[in-house]
Protein backbone atom coordinates (compact mmCIF):
# COMPACT_ATOMS: atom_id res chain seq x y z
CA UNK A 1 0.00 0.00 0.00
CA UNK A 2 1.46 3.80 -0.83
CA UNK A 3 -0.08 6.46 1.17
CA UNK A 4 0.03 10.10 0.31
CA UNK A 5 -0.54 12.75 2.44
CA UNK A 6 -2.28 15.56 2.29
CA UNK A 7 -1.45 18.54 4.47
CA UNK A 8 -3.55 22.46 3.84
CA UNK A 9 -1.27 24.88 5.41
CA UNK A 10 -2.09 28.29 6.25
CA UNK A 11 0.00 30.78 7.05
CA UNK A 12 1.45 28.17 10.10
CA UNK A 13 5.37 27.82 8.44
CA UNK A 14 6.81 26.43 12.44
CA UNK A 15 3.65 24.06 12.72
CA UNK A 16 4.14 22.28 9.14
CA UNK A 17 8.15 22.28 9.68
CA UNK A 18 7.37 20.23 13.35
CA UNK A 19 5.02 18.16 11.44
CA UNK A 20 7.46 17.03 8.59
CA UNK A 21 9.98 16.21 11.07
CA UNK A 22 7.68 13.55 12.76
CA UNK A 23 7.21 12.06 9.31
CA UNK A 24 10.86 11.68 8.93
CA UNK A 25 10.26 8.99 11.59
CA UNK A 26 7.47 7.13 10.07
CA UNK A 27 8.17 3.29 10.59
CA UNK A 28 6.70 2.44 7.10
CA UNK A 29 8.05 4.69 4.08
CA UNK A 30 5.64 3.91 1.45
CA UNK A 31 4.38 7.40 1.06
CA UNK A 32 4.59 10.75 -0.17
CA UNK A 33 3.58 14.29 1.36
CA UNK A 34 1.56 16.86 -0.44
CA UNK A 35 1.49 20.10 0.82
CA UNK A 36 -1.10 22.66 -0.24
CA UNK A 37 -0.16 25.97 0.69
CA UNK A 38 -3.66 27.90 0.72
CA UNK A 39 -2.95 31.17 -0.43
CA UNK A 40 -0.75 32.20 2.94
CA UNK A 41 0.95 35.58 3.37
CA UNK A 42 3.73 33.63 5.52
CA UNK A 43 4.84 31.09 2.79
CA UNK A 44 6.77 28.00 4.26
CA UNK A 45 8.18 26.78 0.64
CA UNK A 46 11.57 27.17 2.26
CA UNK A 47 10.91 25.05 5.32
CA UNK A 48 9.28 22.02 3.13
CA UNK A 49 11.96 22.21 1.13
CA UNK A 50 14.77 20.91 3.40
CA UNK A 51 13.04 18.11 3.45
CA UNK A 52 13.74 17.38 -0.05
CA UNK A 53 15.98 14.43 0.67
CA UNK A 54 14.33 12.54 3.70
CA UNK A 55 10.97 12.77 2.04
CA UNK A 56 9.19 12.12 -0.98
CA UNK A 57 7.29 16.13 -0.36
CA UNK A 58 5.99 18.27 -3.25
CA UNK A 59 4.85 22.13 -2.41
CA UNK A 60 1.81 23.60 -3.86
CA UNK A 61 0.63 26.98 -3.99
CA UNK A 62 -2.78 27.93 -4.34
CA UNK A 63 -5.04 30.98 -4.13
CA UNK A 64 -6.95 30.53 -0.52
CA UNK A 65 -9.97 28.82 -1.09
CA UNK A 66 -10.33 26.82 2.49
CA UNK A 67 -9.20 23.82 3.16
CA UNK A 68 -12.00 21.19 2.17
CA UNK A 69 -10.74 22.89 -1.78
CA UNK A 70 -7.30 22.64 -0.62
CA UNK A 71 -7.19 18.81 0.08
CA UNK A 72 -9.29 18.62 -3.33
CA UNK A 73 -6.44 20.07 -4.85
CA UNK A 74 -4.23 17.79 -2.88
CA UNK A 75 -6.33 14.33 -4.14
CA UNK A 76 -5.93 15.82 -7.71
CA UNK A 77 -2.24 15.29 -7.32
CA UNK A 78 -1.76 12.21 -5.30
CA UNK A 79 -0.54 9.44 -6.53
CA UNK A 80 -1.09 6.94 -3.80
CA UNK A 81 -2.93 4.26 -3.23
CA UNK A 82 -5.07 5.78 0.24
CA UNK A 83 -5.31 9.45 0.92
CA UNK A 84 -4.53 10.62 4.32
CA UNK A 85 -5.17 13.61 5.36
CA UNK A 86 -3.77 15.66 8.42
CA UNK A 87 -4.16 19.05 10.31
CA UNK A 88 -0.66 21.21 10.02
CA UNK A 89 -1.27 21.47 13.75
CA UNK A 90 -0.38 17.61 13.80
CA UNK A 91 2.42 15.83 15.40
CA UNK A 92 2.18 11.84 14.03
CA UNK A 93 3.68 8.74 16.39
CA UNK A 94 6.74 7.08 14.41
CA UNK A 95 4.44 4.09 13.92
CA UNK A 96 1.26 5.95 12.76
CA UNK A 97 1.14 4.44 9.16
CA UNK A 98 2.30 1.25 10.21
CA UNK A 99 -0.93 0.92 12.63
CA UNK A 100 -2.92 2.31 9.46
CA UNK A 101 -1.92 -0.48 7.02
CA UNK A 102 -2.22 -3.12 8.85
CA UNK A 103 -5.32 -2.51 10.25
CA UNK A 104 -6.54 -1.40 6.57
CA UNK A 105 -5.71 -4.47 5.08
CA UNK A 106 -7.46 -6.84 8.25
CA UNK A 107 -11.07 -4.43 8.08
CA UNK A 108 -11.11 -3.52 4.77
CA UNK A 109 -11.86 -0.33 5.34
CA UNK A 110 -12.79 2.42 2.12
CA UNK A 111 -11.75 5.10 4.58
CA UNK A 112 -11.28 6.05 8.30
CA UNK A 113 -10.68 8.26 11.21
CA UNK A 114 -8.61 7.93 13.75
CA UNK A 115 -8.68 9.80 17.65
CA UNK A 116 -6.49 12.69 18.68
CA UNK A 117 -4.60 13.49 22.13
CA UNK A 118 -1.71 16.07 23.90
CA UNK A 119 1.69 15.22 23.44
CA UNK A 120 3.76 15.67 26.44
CA UNK A 121 5.47 18.78 25.41
CA UNK A 122 2.42 20.78 24.52
CA UNK A 123 1.84 23.75 26.70
CA UNK A 124 -0.63 23.30 30.08
CA UNK A 125 -3.10 25.41 27.83
CA UNK A 126 -3.00 23.17 24.86
CA UNK A 127 -3.14 20.25 27.20
CA UNK A 128 -6.24 21.51 28.93
CA UNK A 129 -7.78 22.28 25.70
CA UNK A 130 -7.01 18.57 24.15
CA UNK A 131 -8.75 17.38 27.64
CA UNK A 132 -11.72 19.33 26.89
CA UNK A 133 -12.34 18.01 23.36
CA UNK A 134 -11.36 14.24 24.34
CA UNK A 135 -13.47 14.18 27.88
CA UNK A 136 -16.27 11.91 28.48
CA UNK A 137 -17.52 14.99 30.35
CA UNK A 138 -17.66 17.65 27.54
CA UNK A 139 -19.29 16.24 24.26
CA UNK A 140 -15.84 16.02 23.00
CA UNK A 141 -16.06 12.13 24.48
CA UNK A 142 -18.03 11.11 21.41
CA UNK A 143 -15.64 12.14 18.81
CA UNK A 144 -12.83 9.78 18.59
CA UNK A 145 -14.91 6.97 20.75
CA UNK A 146 -15.95 3.84 19.50
CA UNK A 147 -18.89 4.43 21.46
CA UNK A 148 -20.09 7.34 19.36
CA UNK A 149 -23.54 8.68 18.23
CA UNK A 150 -24.98 6.71 14.95
CA UNK A 151 -22.48 6.94 11.74
CA UNK A 152 -18.95 7.16 12.27
CA UNK A 153 -17.82 10.38 10.79
CA UNK A 154 -14.28 11.04 10.40
CA UNK A 155 -12.51 14.22 11.50
CA UNK A 156 -10.26 16.13 8.81
CA UNK A 157 -7.17 16.28 11.15
CA UNK A 158 -6.48 12.38 11.17
CA UNK A 159 -8.65 10.82 8.40
CA UNK A 160 -7.74 8.61 5.48
CA UNK A 161 -10.13 7.68 1.91
CA UNK A 162 -9.06 5.33 -0.63
CA UNK A 163 -8.60 6.18 -3.70
CA UNK A 164 -11.58 4.51 -5.10
CA UNK A 165 -13.33 6.35 -2.85
CA UNK A 166 -12.18 9.68 -4.25
CA UNK A 167 -12.67 8.58 -8.12
CA UNK A 168 -16.59 7.36 -6.90
CA UNK A 169 -17.55 10.03 -4.50
CA UNK A 170 -15.25 13.01 -5.62
CA UNK A 171 -13.72 15.39 -2.57
CA UNK A 172 -15.01 17.67 -0.86
CA UNK A 173 -18.23 20.09 -1.68
CA UNK A 174 -17.99 22.64 1.39
CA UNK A 175 -14.41 23.53 1.77
CA UNK A 176 -15.22 24.73 5.85
CA UNK A 177 -18.28 24.54 8.36
CA UNK A 178 -18.32 20.67 8.92
CA UNK A 179 -16.66 20.07 5.49
CA UNK A 180 -15.77 16.47 6.70
CA UNK A 181 -18.79 15.55 8.22
CA UNK A 182 -20.66 16.68 5.16
CA UNK A 183 -17.68 14.25 3.20
CA UNK A 184 -18.26 11.42 5.60
CA UNK A 185 -21.77 11.25 4.97
CA UNK A 186 -21.55 11.04 1.30
CA UNK A 187 -19.11 8.38 1.37
CA UNK A 188 -21.75 6.51 3.55
CA UNK A 189 -24.46 6.78 1.01
CA UNK A 190 -22.17 5.09 -1.77
CA UNK A 191 -22.08 2.50 0.41
CA UNK A 192 -18.48 2.30 1.59
CA UNK A 193 -17.07 0.86 5.33
CA UNK A 194 -15.62 3.86 7.40
CA UNK A 195 -14.45 3.46 10.51
CA UNK A 196 -12.16 4.54 13.43
CA UNK A 197 -8.64 3.22 13.85
CA UNK A 198 -8.58 3.72 17.90
CA UNK A 199 -4.40 3.08 18.21
CA UNK A 200 -4.02 5.82 14.81
CA UNK A 201 -4.04 8.65 17.25
CA UNK A 202 -2.30 12.34 16.64
CA UNK A 203 -0.97 14.88 18.64
CA UNK A 204 -2.93 17.95 17.66
CA UNK A 205 -2.16 20.88 18.89
CA UNK A 206 -5.20 22.96 18.03
CA UNK A 207 -5.40 26.09 19.24
CA UNK A 208 -2.83 27.89 21.64
CA UNK A 209 -5.09 30.39 23.62
CA UNK A 210 -7.83 30.24 25.04
CA UNK A 211 -9.31 32.96 22.71
CA UNK A 212 -8.23 30.98 19.88
CA UNK A 213 -9.97 28.33 21.16
CA UNK A 214 -13.09 30.28 21.86
CA UNK A 215 -13.36 31.61 18.34
CA UNK A 216 -12.96 27.91 16.98
CA UNK A 217 -15.56 26.16 19.30
CA UNK A 218 -17.92 29.06 18.16
CA UNK A 219 -17.49 27.79 14.35
CA UNK A 220 -17.94 24.31 15.38
CA UNK A 221 -21.08 25.15 16.26
CA UNK A 222 -22.14 27.31 13.48
CA UNK A 223 -21.32 24.50 11.13
CA UNK A 224 -23.50 22.00 13.15
CA UNK A 225 -26.48 24.00 11.85
CA UNK A 226 -25.01 23.72 8.46
CA UNK A 227 -24.80 20.23 8.42
CA UNK A 228 -27.96 19.77 9.30
CA UNK A 229 -29.10 22.01 6.03
CA UNK A 230 -27.61 19.58 4.24
CA UNK A 231 -28.61 16.42 6.08
CA UNK A 232 -31.35 17.11 8.76
CA UNK A 233 -31.14 13.78 10.12
CA UNK A 234 -27.62 14.09 11.54
CA UNK A 235 -28.83 16.29 14.34
CA UNK A 236 -28.89 14.72 17.45
CA UNK A 237 -29.87 15.04 20.27
CA UNK A 238 -26.47 15.29 22.24
CA UNK A 239 -25.58 18.57 19.63
CA UNK A 240 -28.13 20.44 21.52
CA UNK A 241 -26.22 20.04 25.24
CA UNK A 242 -23.47 22.51 24.70
CA UNK A 243 -26.49 25.12 23.92
CA UNK A 244 -28.25 23.62 27.03
CA UNK A 245 -25.23 24.01 29.29
CA UNK A 246 -24.93 27.51 27.72
CA UNK A 247 -29.03 28.46 28.70
CA UNK A 248 -27.91 26.82 32.20
CA UNK A 249 -25.31 28.91 32.62
CA UNK A 250 -26.92 32.04 31.66
CA UNK A 251 -29.83 31.01 33.93
CA UNK A 252 -27.35 30.72 36.96
CA UNK A 253 -26.42 34.37 36.62
CA UNK A 254 -29.47 35.72 35.99
CA UNK A 255 -30.91 33.82 39.44
CA UNK A 256 -27.61 34.71 41.20
CA UNK A 257 -28.48 38.62 40.84
CA UNK A 258 -32.52 38.50 40.79
CA UNK A 259 -33.66 35.50 43.04
CA UNK A 260 -30.77 34.62 45.36
CA UNK A 261 -32.60 31.85 47.27
CA UNK A 262 -32.83 29.55 44.64
CA UNK A 263 -29.26 30.34 43.65
CA UNK A 264 -27.51 27.81 45.60
CA UNK A 265 -29.06 25.13 44.02
CA UNK A 266 -27.73 25.97 40.80
CA UNK A 267 -24.38 26.85 41.99
CA UNK A 268 -23.74 23.38 43.40
CA UNK A 269 -25.03 21.35 40.37
CA UNK A 270 -22.36 23.31 38.47
CA UNK A 271 -19.83 22.84 41.21
CA UNK A 272 -20.41 19.49 41.44
CA UNK A 273 -20.06 19.34 37.26
CA UNK A 274 -16.41 21.19 37.56
CA UNK A 275 -15.12 19.18 40.36
CA UNK A 276 -15.73 16.24 38.02
CA UNK A 277 -13.98 17.66 35.22
CA UNK A 278 -11.21 18.70 37.73
CA UNK A 279 -10.42 15.40 38.99
CA UNK A 280 -10.75 13.45 36.38
CA UNK A 281 -8.32 15.51 34.00
CA UNK A 282 -5.94 15.55 36.64
CA UNK A 283 -6.06 11.68 36.73
CA UNK A 284 -5.67 11.96 32.92
CA UNK A 285 -2.94 14.63 32.69
CA UNK A 286 -1.39 14.64 36.41
CA UNK A 287 -1.13 18.20 36.91
CA UNK A 288 -3.25 20.23 38.95
CA UNK A 289 -2.50 22.86 36.52
CA UNK A 290 -3.54 21.37 33.88
CA UNK A 291 -6.57 20.25 36.07
CA UNK A 292 -7.40 23.54 36.76
CA UNK A 293 -7.02 24.80 33.14
CA UNK A 294 -9.37 21.98 32.20
CA UNK A 295 -12.40 23.59 33.84
CA UNK A 296 -11.77 26.92 32.04
CA UNK A 297 -11.33 24.89 28.39
CA UNK A 298 -14.14 22.70 28.98
CA UNK A 299 -16.33 26.22 29.86
CA UNK A 300 -15.21 28.00 26.82
CA UNK A 301 -15.50 25.31 24.87
CA UNK A 302 -19.49 24.36 25.84
CA UNK A 303 -20.47 28.09 25.95
CA UNK A 304 -18.40 28.84 22.39
CA UNK A 305 -20.20 25.69 20.51
CA UNK A 306 -23.56 26.74 22.21
CA UNK A 307 -23.63 30.20 21.44
CA UNK A 308 -22.49 29.36 17.52
CA UNK A 309 -25.12 26.78 17.38
CA UNK A 310 -27.61 29.00 19.09
CA UNK A 311 -26.52 31.61 16.54
CA UNK A 312 -27.28 29.88 13.23
CA UNK A 313 -30.20 27.64 14.66
CA UNK A 314 -32.00 30.64 15.41
CA UNK A 315 -30.72 32.46 11.96
CA UNK A 316 -31.13 29.59 9.44
CA UNK A 317 -33.83 27.22 11.29
CA UNK A 318 -35.78 29.53 12.80
CA UNK A 319 -35.87 32.18 10.48
CA UNK A 320 -34.96 30.89 7.68
CA UNK A 321 -32.13 33.01 6.42
CA UNK A 322 -29.62 31.87 3.86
Amino acid sequence: MFFSIIIPLYNRPQEIDELLTTLTRQTYTQFEVLVIEDGSVNDAKAIVDKYANSLDVKYFFKPNEGQGFSRNYGFERAKGDFFVIFDSDCLIPEDYLEIVKDYLFEHKLDAYGGPDAAHQSFTPVQKAISYAMTSPFTTGGIRGNKKHIGQFHPRSFNMGVSREVWEKVGGFTLTRLGEDIEYSIRIHEQGFKIGLIPAARVFHKRRTSFSQFYKQLHFFGRARINIYKHFPSELKLVHFFPAAFTCAVIFTVLINIFYWPLAFICNFVMLIYFMLIFFHSWQVNKSLKVAFLSIIAAFIQLTAYGLGFMQDFIKRVVFKQQ
